[in-house]
């Protein structure tokens, strides 16, 4: 792809490092969020502020969005003042916020309709593959858009995957979830087992690691865990948000996920003793708080 004028919405923890990645690549970048003092770092690196989102739609080759919940996906894409209205035609569009699958099919069919290009591509990997540019990416789409936007992804992610159609990253973003939700319960239980045993938890660490337990949240959460570190890479208001999707899609598809239930519930816990803000390895503090 010759390098496009690229539109960002959504510049939170990851999507700032996204944003630079982008600009890095010599692509022109506008971006809008809804806090603008959020975006101030990136407008003095040199991206583009716009007052809306359809301001930027109206100015981007390529857009690119991550937010927080489906209710923003659709209020940023649908309706006169959405980007599907003011977007040229022949633009892409591409939501890599965790959504719904049956959205994902929605905005697809929805862009098809204004002669606009949809991709569905959530992500994984969190604050630091967000910064480090080694984003796992999960899509859902045509083949040849998925082809034609890849050098643009491969800016921000190393494995990038087309699933399937539209919603199929979605749908392999719930996968995704489902196995984080169940993974952070042992690796806490696992660090406060530790700790109650009266072991040094960050050499039980750094042996558990390396053998079958090993995993992306031991060897990058576990850490934070141990050094008291709960600051966000990931929001627990946002996992809260996936489970309660990725429940009702298993639902939907008639399977039962008892891991993910006890997950969901033990992270609402959290939230409502107000830890809403935290990372998703504050689960810990639930561990050492009712032992």
């Amino acid at each position: 792809m010759a390098k496009k004028s690229i539109g960002f919405i959504g510049t939170g923890v990851m999507g700032t490092s996204m944003v630079r990645h982008l600009m890095k690549g010599g692509h022109q970048v506008a971006v809008y969020n809804r806090t603008k003092r959020k975006a101030d770092e990136l407008i003095k690196e040199g991206a583009q502020w716009c007052a809306s989102p359809a301001q930027l739609a109206r100015e981007s080759e390529v857009i690119l969005t991550i937010v927080g919940y489906p209710h923003d996906v659709e209020e940023l894409y649908f309706g006169k003042d959405g980007i599907l209205a003011n977007a040229g035609e022949g633009t892409y569009v591409v939501d890599m916020t965790t959504s719904k699958p049956a959205l994902a099919q929605q905005l697809y069919n929805e862009a098809k309709k204004y002669g606009i290009y949809a991709l569905d591509a959530p992500v994984s990997g969190g604050d630091t593959g967000a910064r480090e540019g080694k984003l796992a990416i999960m899509a859902g789409g045509d083949e040849s858009v998925f082809k034609e936007l890849l050098p643009v992804l491969e800016l921000m992610g190393e494995n990038i995957r087309l699933q399937g159609d539209a919603g199929a990253g979605q749908y392999t973003k719930m996968a995704n979830q489902i196995a984080i939700a169940s993974t952070m319960m042992g690796v806490s239980e696992a660090l406060a087992y530790a700790k109650k045993a009266g072991l040094d938890q960050e050499n039980v660490l750094q042996t558990i690691e390396t053998g079958a337990a090993g995993s992306f949240s031991l060897s990058k959460l576990g850490p934070r865990m141990i050094a008291g570190d709960f600051a966000p890479g990931f929001y627990i208001k946002h996992f809260i948000k996936d489970m309660a999707i990725a429940i009702e899609s298993a639902d939907e598809l008639g399977l039962k996920t008892p891991g993910l239930v006890v997950a969901k519930k033990l992270y609402q816990e959290l939230a409502e003793k107000g830890e809403e803000n935290s990372g998703t390895q504050a689960l810990y503090k639930y561990y050492m708080e009712n032992s």
